[in-house]
């Protein structure tokens, strides 16, 4: 999985960190406070936006939200932050995959359409800020998530050719985001995605429930 490869960038909600489970939380605590009924289609019709766009989507799709993006965006930060900071684990094995990346010498980023405040948040109390040297969010590109160019923005700062970069993502959006981007893509098993599951598989490259699988040679190859 790693042969050739100079970097190493990962989508962080679901595939770095176990916290896709807050985020139906927060979306129904959220929709409850305003009486807001969303469609069927609400989970696929969000995937891969950026923070600002999900925002946008929810002002665009509830009238009944009289504010603005900004103020939308404040509430949700307040909402989660504190969760971002205790409860939100490294999904199993990550913790010591990163360990080895910085030891082999292989650079590391983050691209992930959730805002830059709250990732800085989670890697601060994770106390793994020290592994990347690029962060970069959807809304400081021109398209998110399933467009390649959160991926290819963190590749030139890493410095690095696209073919050079294993990236890691736990949902279908994102990984076309990868593939587009002339990336090798790794599947994260994550229970938010559970029903996605044949459609990560068939879309990447790789697939793992554990981080260890990735040293113990019992990863999936897909594709």
């Amino acid at each position: 999985m790693l042969r050739e490869k100079k970097a190493v960038i990962f989508d962080m909600d679901g595939s770095l960190v176990d916290s896709m489970w807050m985020w139906p939380e927060v979306d129904r605590e959220y929709m409850r406070k305003y009486g807001i009924t969303p469609p069927e289609t609400f989970h696929k019709d969000i995937e891969g936006m950026s923070y600002v766009q999900t925002a946008q989507y929810f002002l665009d799709s509830f009238p009944v939200l009289n504010c603005s993006v900004e103020e939308v965006c404040r509430e949700w930060t307040e909402m989660t932050r504190d969760l971002y900071r205790t409860r939100v684990p490294l999904k199993p094995g990550a913790g010591e995959f990163l360990e080895r990346m910085e030891r082999q010498g292989i650079r590391m980023g983050i691209a992930t359409s959730n805002s830059r405040e709250l990732v800085m948040e989670v890697l601060d109390a994770l106390h793994i800020r020290k592994y990347f040297s690029a962060v970069i969010t959807s809304d400081e590109v021109q398209q998110g998530k399933p467009a390649p160019d959160v991926y290819l923005k963190a590749a030139g700062e890493l410095m690095v050719r696209p073919g050079e970069c294993l990236v890691f993502e736990d949902i279908p959006n994102g990984i076309r985001a990868g593939k587009r981007a002339g990336m090798s893509v790794c599947a994260v098993h994550d229970l938010f995605s559970v029903p996605y599951e044949a459609e990560k598989r068939s879309l990447s490259d790789y697939y793992i429930r554990d981080y260890r699988e990735i040293w113990n040679e019992t990863y999936e190859i897909c594709g």
